[in-house]
């Protein structure tokens, strides 16, 4: 598929207090360079093995010959949260079935919208491309989106054990199970993680909402994304999507709709969250415990962002008072994430962060502490000057093993302008430009951090 390629804007905030900074953050685009999910060769080699393997199952007994007249199934939602998981939910569509058979540039999802693409070889997109957000590889690594049967049915098919940090065009295979219906449609489940796949194997059956896997990279990808392919009786490509440009009965029990906002996330960091080159995790800088008067950058993460909409924000201190602000958004994104920063919260206790977006709420709940705990003690105690600096930048206060802890130092847009491995008491600094910059010290072991703001005179 595509890779990740964020661009940033810097927006005016109003509020009502002014301990809010202005708001900053942008859309995240999944998919710009159009990489074909899985090319035709791939295909004609996959649905050979299915259909040998598809004739062993019925010689075994485990497989009832298709039966004509049968209702083709209707299909639940294929990708879920984890129980593990923090967020409010954890996916974006970027992708649809290309109706347009004529290439290249030439496009038309089921809505008669550009939500799809082609490629110059030919290829016409022909699933629907589900990704993780926010942070992909972060939820990837900790198994927060796992992918489900959208239907009942029998596994005819599954290949397991490739790799899946794929960032690039390439001949790998992917991770993947294949899913026969009742009425002989199949279902297509790709990209998914190494060695995350269900434990069944050939010939066992499914139940809908039952695991299959890990959302993954694996195959001709460029980023953790569940590529959901259909099949009917007759073996003809289907989209499930029923719009002005597929005049079809909708496959889903509850079709989507094409714009659906929604808050995926809202979450506080330590420092302004890095979503870095593929395949490196993404440096998210979670914290929910803080030191008075520490920086704060409250985010929300956005998805079907619409233009002329508003999100509301509004932050419930431990007394019971609330302060409350709105950004007004002046473009439409299929992901977006915005965030605040505000650094004198001194009131100990439980702070409430809301965010209200088109109807929909989302809580989330961080501290303010006199202490945190043993290991972000140690990063409290640091102390950086001058600053503003000149040319240098001195760190002072520490008392771990330098080994332990990493250095990186962020543009305002969130760019990485320095990375050290191994902590340093100096900087040298003096081939930045004049402006704000964002100083974190993380240790590696916890990942705990700390973020300073730092000024280049």
């Amino acid at each position: 598929m595509k890779r990740l390629l964020l661009v940033l804007s810097l927006l005016p905030l109003t509020c009502f207090s002014q301990i809010i900074g202005e708001a900053n953050g942008g859309e995240v685009l999944f998919n710009p360079d159009n990489l074909a999910c899985i090319s035709e060769e791939a295909k004609a080699k996959i649905n050979a093995e299915v259909e040998v393997n598809v004739a062993k199952l019925i010689k075994q007994g485990k497989l009832s010959i298709k039966k004509a007249g049968l209702a083709s199934p209707t299909f639940i939602w294929p990708v879920q949260k984890a129980a593990t998981s923090d967020f409010n939910d954890v996916w974006a569509i970027s992708n649809y079935v290309d109706h347009d058979a004529t290439f290249p540039d030439n496009v038309q999802d089921y809505n008669c919208g550009t939500r799809t693409y082609d490629t110059s070889s030919g290829y016409n997109h022909s699933g629907t491309d589900i990704f993780t957000w926010p942070f992909s590889w972060y939820q990837m690594e900790n198994d927060l989106a796992e992918v489900v049967a959208a239907a009942a049915g029998t596994i005819v098919y599954k290949n397991d054990g490739e790799f899946d940090e794929s960032c690039t065009a390439n001949s790998n295979t992917w991770n993947a199970i294949y899913i026969q219906h009742s009425d002989g449609s199949r279902t297509w489940y790709g990209h998914l993680k190494n060695g995350s796949l269900t434990t069944k194997e050939d010939g066992d059956t499914v139940v809908a909402g039952e695991f299959l896997g890990i959302i993954g990279s694996s195959g001709n990808s460029t980023g953790p994304h569940l590529h959901f392919e259909v099949y009917d009786s007759g073996s003809n490509l289907i989209d499930p999507f029923n719009g002005t440009c597929n005049n079809i009965t909708t496959w889903w029990q509850d079709q989507p709709d094409y714009n659906d906002p929604n808050i995926n996330a809202v979450l506080t960091h330590s420092a302004p969250p890095e979503f870095n080159t593929c395949p490196e995790t993404e440096t998210t800088n979670l914290q929910n415990k803080f030191l008075p008067n520490s920086d704060i950058y409250m985010a929300g993460y956005l998805k079907d962002q619409l233009a002329g909409t508003t999100i509301y924000v509004r932050l419930f201190k431990p007394d019971g008072s609330n302060i409350q602000w709105s950004l007004a958004l002046t473009n439409t994104y299929t992901t977006s994430y915005w965030y605040w920063d505000l650094n004198n919260l001194s009131e100990l206790g439980t702070y409430k962060l809301r965010m209200t977006y088109e109807g929909q709420s989302v809580d989330h709940e961080f501290e303010v502490a006199s202490t945190l705990g043993i290991e972000d003690e140690k990063l409290a105690q640091i102390s950086v000057a001058p600053n503003p600096f000149e040319d240098e930048l001195k760190i002072s206060g520490f008392t771990f093993d330098q080994a332990d802890y990493n250095m990186a130092v962020f543009n305002q847009l969130g760019q990485k302008v320095v990375e050290k491995e191994v902590f340093s008491d100096r900087l040298d600094l003096q081939f930045l430009s004049k402006g704000l910059y964002f100083l974190n010290i993380g240790d590696k072991t916890t990942g705990s951090s700390k973020s300073f703001k730092i000024v280049k005179k």
